[in-house]
């Protein structure tokens, strides 16, 4: 009786497992892989996307494959990033401050990563997909600058904080084992502190006034209603190390 129930246990389970797994084709599991690109940033004292300063940027990672649609990528990426008043000059305000900082920051970060097409199937017509992903990370900056020209506190400072990590990208399966991929990605932060203007902190007066060299006018700080944002574009490449069974759809 013992034996009849085990068995009826087994042929359960293994329907079950052919339910889920209904295809006999193969797919990739566990990737790890590395790459390299260009960091850039955007605040105060870049208030968009400034090609002309990037830095290097690079990361390792591991991906778990769920299916043919969705994984999970967890990583360590570093970044360098700079800028400087004298050279963007935004305004002249800007110019008279004459705050610049340069840096590097250090991420950790994990990823779901939705892919559009079917391209690890080894009998489909595709051999990339465009995917787009969405995650939670934390990011630690060390760097130095200096808020405006004479300030006291110039020199080393340091700031962490929590990112959202969201962006777009494209895969291309070389072979069975290796993936090439290019992507932009973008970091949400939570701190207004990379470039050393931030916000919340107290109006320091900094402009001479022309017509009265006796009076100090302007600011120096900050906007309080955004915060920094940071961005990695880059090439990577992966290896699988073990395959499961696809999904057909």
């Amino acid at each position: 009786m013992k034996k009849v129930v085990f068995r009826v246990s087994i042929l359960f389970a293994l329907l079950i497992i052919g339910t889920l797994y209904p295809s006999a084709s193969v797919a990739q599991v566990t990737d790890f892989g590395g790459g390299l690109g260009v960091a850039a940033y955007s605040g105060e004292i870049v208030r968009r996307l400034d090609q002309g300063r990037m830095g290097i940027q690079g990361t390792l990672f591991g991906r778990r494959n769920f299916d043919n649609v969705w994984s999970l990528r967890a990583g360590l990426s570093f970044g360098r990033i700079s800028a400087a008043d004298s050279i963007t000059q935004i305004d002249p305000a800007a110019v008279f401050r004459n705050a610049y900082f340069k840096g590097n920051i250090f991420e950790f970060s994990a990823v779901m990563e939705y892919h559009f097409l079917d391209y690890t199937h080894p009998q489909s017509r595709f051999r990339y997909s465009p995917y787009g992903f969405f995650g939670l990370g934390y990011a630690y900056y060390s760097g130095s600058g200096r808020s405006f020209e004479n300030d006291p506190e110039q020199g080393d400072y340091s700031t962490g904080t929590p990112v959202i990590p969201f962006g777009i990208g494209v895969k291309y399966r070389l072979t069975n084992k290796w993936t090439l991929a290019a992507e932009l990605g973008f970091r949400a932060t939570f701190s207004d502190l990379f470039d050393k203007l931030d916000g919340t902190l107290a109006t320091i007066p900094r402009f001479p006034d022309p017509n009265n060299p006796n009076q100090i006018t302007g600011i120096n700080k900050g906007n309080y209603s955004d915060k920094d944002w940071y961005y990695f574009f880059g090439l990577t490449i992966s290896y699988s190390f073990n395959t499961i069974k696809c999904y057909t759809y």
